[in-house]
């Protein structure tokens, strides 16, 4: 969308281009199945962190398990990477190796499950 205003040269109107502004791009925050992390530990992050209930976070911690990750929530770039950092911290300072990584959304869309 333009705007009019008045060009000092001729005295008729110009347009001016107004700025398109974007959505800024969103990113998932990835939980990554392991071996080691407990599942109760898990929806104790997810409920933590991510306000989840706990019949929520029990479907998503399950979906980690059997799927080997899942999407806990989408968040702006800054806003993923604090709950990837505060995340990954919180499970060291408790002895887990829980993977967390904030990934671009749409990021391995179609790929196939093997």
């Amino acid at each position: 969308m333009a705007t009019r205003r008045q060009s000092e040269e001729d005295g008729g109107l110009e347009l001016a281009d107004r700025p398109q502004v974007k959505r800024p791009r969103r990113f998932n925050v990835v939980f990554h199945n392991d071996d080691y992390t407990t599942m109760e530990f898990v929806v104790h992050v997810l409920t933590r962190f991510f306000h989840k209930s706990e019949t929520e976070a029990t479907q998503i911690m399950l979906q980690i398990h059997y799927k080997g990750y899942g999407i806990v929530g989408v968040f702006t770039r800054d806003v993923a990477e604090t709950k990837v950092a505060q995340v990954m911290g919180y499970a060291r300072e408790h002895g887990h190796p829980l993977r967390c990584t904030a990934e671009p959304e749409g990021f391995g869309e179609g790929e196939e499950d093997s």
